[in-house]
Order: structure tokens, then sequence, then C-alpha cells
């Protein structure tokens, strides 16, 4: 990659060579990133990915990093980073409130327009402030908004397909759509949206009146029950596996003996066995091992090939 092409499209942004992943992931292990580049508007990123495609060369969208393993070797490949930009930008679209019959929207509907950026937790505080309701479980998703659309993320029952309206795309080739929720194909931890390589820049959401105390009440009782049930103070990705059909990957894994199994610094949580931690200063090779060995052992004992929901970067052995 010539450098000095990509500094003629990353004016206002920023530009970093060989930066630790590690930094930059939930599980805090990861190798370099041959290049890092943090575009600061639309205009950047479509340049960005306009270049990068047209000359064939590999790069990976990175949100929060709380839902990927970047191997120990790293990644040769440019890293764009949407989590500290204009994507960060949240704001009221509108409010029906029966006195603007212009307003697009629907009867008791508040609509909000969050950049790819935005961290879940941020636009939930948001939406109480408001008396927003409907994002109360998913505020608690460690992740940002445009990754959640385009995993269709979901959490205590509910999705991001409930309360996704539109997305505002940049497809490979640098253009810029508006997409309905409607033609994104949202399924389980899916959308057509990854099929099809396109990076979301904007969504808009669509939630409905509620009171800002029983939203609060609401958030709080499932910060309490994750905090409860689930490994926060140790570096993580959250749910390792998806879901199996029929069946809770957590479960499988305990019932096939792995409650607290470790390979090196990275365990099987004690409290959740749905989580693979970084107990003690673990590499991404042995995650990566103990992924892999959670998932043959869970196979030889109930038949079912867990699959992972953790996104895997670089080269691992």
């Amino acid at each position: 990659m010539n450098i000095n092409n990509i500094r003629k499209i990353i004016r206002a942004g920023r530009i970093l060579e060989q930066e630790p992943m590690s930094r930059h992931t939930s599980f805090r292990v990861g190798g370099p990133a041959r290049y890092f580049i943090t575009p600061a508007n639309k205009k950047e990123l479509s340049g960005l990915l306009r270049y990068l495609n047209g000359n064939g060369l590999p790069y990976f969208i990175l949100g929060n990093g709380s839902n990927l393993l970047v191997s120990d070797r790293g990644y040769e490949g440019t890293v764009i980073d949407l989590g500290k930009n204009d994507g960060t930008e949240f704001t009221l679209l509108g409010i029906d409130d029966g006195t603007d019959p212009s307003t697009e929207c629907k009867e008791g509907e508040i609509l909000f327009d969050a950049g790819a950026g935005c961290l879940m937790s941020a636009i939930g505080s948001f939406a109480k402030r408001f008396g927003a309701a409907g994002f109360e479980a998913l505020s608690g998703i460690p992740g940002c908004i445009g990754g959640a659309c385009i995993m269709n993320a979901g959490a205590y029952g509910s999705e991001m397909k409930e309360v996704l309206r539109s997305v505002e795309v940049v497809t490979p080739r640098g253009e810029i759509l508006q997409l309905p929720a409607s033609e994104l194909d949202l399924g389980y931890r899916h959308s057509n949206l990854q099929d099809r390589g396109y990076v979301v820049a904007r969504a808009v959401l669509s939630l409905r009146k509620g009171d800002p105390e029983e939203i609060g009440r609401a958030m709080e009782d499932f910060t309490r029950r994750r905090k409860e049930k689930q490994p926060l103070e140790y570096p993580s990705a959250g749910s390792t596996f998806k879901r199996p059909e029929g069946a809770f990957a957590g479960q499988l894994i305990e019932e096939a003996g792995l409650r607290g199994y470790r390979i090196g610094g990275a365990a099987v949580s004690e409290k959740h066995c749905g989580f693979l931690i970084n107990q003690d200063q673990a590499t991404a090779e042995d995650i990566y091992r103990l992924m892999g060995y959670v998932q043959e052992k869970v196979f030889e004992h109930s038949g079912i090939r867990l699959e992972p929901e953790v996104r895997m970067l670089g080269q691992f052995a």
C-alpha cells in the first residue's frame, strides 16, 4: 500500500503504523496492525474503502473491539477504526407528541440517529433521558451500534431488528446508500450487510414513548443480572459461541465438564461457562486453542458443534 496515497484521503483523520491491537479489543490481546486508520468522516471512509478495494488490499472494520480476537502475530492489513470520529454523534430526530403533523414519527414513536461508533451504553442513557423505551436490554451490550446492526446483536430476548428503522452504509466502491431495515435480512446474529461487505456509517432507531423511571429501573435490573451472572471482572468478548438451536452454549460447555478449564492464561469462566476469559495474561493463541478444545469436547459429549460468535483476525496456529 502506498501510504502517501492514503494521506491524500485521510486528511483530518489519523493514521498509525504497527498499532498494538491489544489496546483496541476487550480480550486485551493481539499483535500489531500494519496500518490503523481512523477516518474523520464519511467522505474519508468512502475514499479509503474505494482505494483499498480498488487495489485489492485487505482491511478490517473495527468498532469497539468487543467481539474480536486478534492473532498474537497481528494483522498485515489495514484496520479501519470507526469508534473515534463523527460516527460517535447521536441525535434526536423526532418525537410523536401529537402536535406536529409533518413529523415522520408514527404514533408514540421516538426516532434517533446514531453514528456507527456510538456505544450501546451511551445510546441507552440518551434514550432514557427522552423517555424512549425499547433499548433497555440492548444498552448493556459492550459494543458499538454499527457492529450491532451488522450482526443483529441481541440480549435478554431483545434484538436490533426490533428497534432498527434504517441504516446508512458505505459500499466497497465507496458509494453511500440509505437502506430500510426491512431489506437487511436480519436474523440470528446475521444480516446481509455482512455478505455484501457494506460498512454501517449511521443508523436510525425507532423507539417508543415510555416512563423514564421505569426505563431506568429496567436498565438497572439488566445491569444487575449481568454483574451476577457474567464474569465482567475479566477481559473477554462476551458470549464466545452462538446459541445452538434448541440448546445453550454455556450449558453444553458445563455438561462437558469444562467449567474453569484452562489453557495458558485463558479459562472457561467459573461464573458463566459461555464466556472464555483472559484470566491471567493470556495470549491470543491461548484463547484460540481453548476455543477449539471446547468445541471438540462439546461435540464429543453432545454431538453439537459450537459456532464461534467471536470474530478472528490474523493468522493462528
